[in-house]
């Protein structure tokens, strides 16, 4: 394949030279030899010396990802088969493991190329492309799923068209396609799993530990809210780790649906949890009007959320979203605060909670901190990576 030299700006040299794999936007000197998403660029300085080697892409952060530091590697076949076969093998003990069943394979720029996720779903792998930079790579990519893996079906999401909405599609690629819902395990937990309904599956895989020590410690007796619920998933580990009660509240009206499904397959009778399909904003209004006050209050929002009266941007707004859950939990109540936005740092996360809990004359203990699983491979040069940031609050 033929190659392109790229010059990059000098400020950006030495972060790059340390591990940092995005090529930013604003990194770029010939930023018109960019033509075809998917071309191989030789990232050079002004002097035409090499620095990296990766591949153009456009994604909201940048135009592509650095994939090699070594002049003379061939970004080919070979290539992307050795970097899925050393994600593979780095999990072998997680395709082992009967009691959960979905799992990360392979995690973007943790595993060595950006733009690219392979997730697993009991003998079914699905791919996320994220940029049609790295979608031009797709049948070295198949190539490498079919010689690695007993799969029974490879399925894929094209994340990177229609100004980054999902475009729906056949996301079938090759195998025996499945009958949805197929049922996936989780720590001993049945969650059913579409890869043929659009852009989300059912569940979010990186809560998983999160999820599970609901389950064994917090969630016995306990009167629980899980807000912006989604497919009911932290409900579900609630109510089978012996919560009193579950209410799930999300504005999407599929939700009630899709949450109903998951308690019937972990056999919860769903006439004792309340599913709510509500703004999340209008219903703490209401609780706090009804006296509504609950032990065990989980708030997962995504980074950014509009409905018709709010719009919510976690990095404005999550100190005001904690004082709504902070004025409906009891004493001694716990509030699992958590987001996966990857603009602030954990550090910056406690000052909201400080901020939220100070504005309210509340006192508060931080009891519990995660961050991703094992599976979801981090690159410690590109902080972003690490996103997802949680915190389990007991209030005093």
């Amino acid at each position: 394949m033929k190659e392109t030299n790229i010059r990059i700006k000098q400020k950006y040299i030495d972060k790059i030279k340390k591990g940092y794999p995005l090529i930013e936007k604003d990194s770029i000197v010939d930023i018109g030899k960019l033509r075809r998403e998917g071309m191989i660029i030789n990232l050079i300085d002004s002097n035409n010396k090499f620095i990296a080697k990766g591949y153009f892409g456009r994604q909201n952060k940048g135009n592509g990802w650095i994939l090699s530091y070594d002049k003379n590697e061939i970004i080919d076949y070979e290539f992307f088969r050795n970097k899925i076969e050393e994600a593979i093998n780095s999990r072998k003990h997680m395709f082992r493991n009967e009691e959960t069943t979905a799992f990360r394979v392979f995690n973007g720029e943790g595993d060595n190329i950006g733009g690219l996720t392979i997730d697993y779903y009991d003998g079914y792998y699905l791919i996320n492309w994220y940029s049609e930079g790295i979608y031009m790579f797709r049948n070295h990519i198949y190539k490498a799923l079919e010689d690695l893996t007993d799969y029974k079906a490879i399925y894929q999401k094209k994340r990177f068209s229609a100004g980054g909405k999902y475009v729906e599609e056949d996301d079938f690629v090759i195998g025996v396609r499945g009958n949805f819902p197929i049922v996936v395990k989780e720590n001993g937990v049945n969650f059913a799993v579409y890869l043929n309904e659009g852009a989300m599956v059912g569940f979010f895989m990186d809560q998983r530990d999160v999820r599970n020590i609901i389950k064994e410690k917090y969630a016995k007796d306990k009167n629980v809210l899980n807000t912006f619920s989604y497919t009911g998933a932290f409900s579900v580990f609630a109510a089978l780790g012996g919560a009193m009660k579950t209410t799930s509240v999300d504005l999407a009206n599929r939700s009630r649906k899709k949450t109903m499904e998951q308690f019937q397959i972990n056999n919860i009778n769903t006439d004792e949890q309340d599913i709510i399909v509500e703004d999340v904003f209008k219903y703490f209004k209401y609780a706090v009007k009804k006296h509504l006050l609950f032990d065990l209050v989980i708030l997962d929002p995504p980074s950014f959320a509009k409905s018709k009266k709010f719009t919510f941007s976690a990095s404005k707004d999550y100190s005001n979203l904690l004082k709504e859950a902070i004025s409906i939990t009891n004493k001694s109540g716990i509030i699992i605060a958590s987001t996966n936005c990857s603009s602030f740092n954990m550090k910056r996360f406690k000052q909201f909670i400080d901020k939220a809990f100070s504005e309210t004359y509340n006192k508060y203990d931080i009891i519990e901190e995660f961050s991703l699983p094992c599976d979801f491979r981090i690159k410690p040069e590109y902080k972003e990576s690490n996103y997802l940031k949680v915190v389990f609050i007991k209030k005093l």
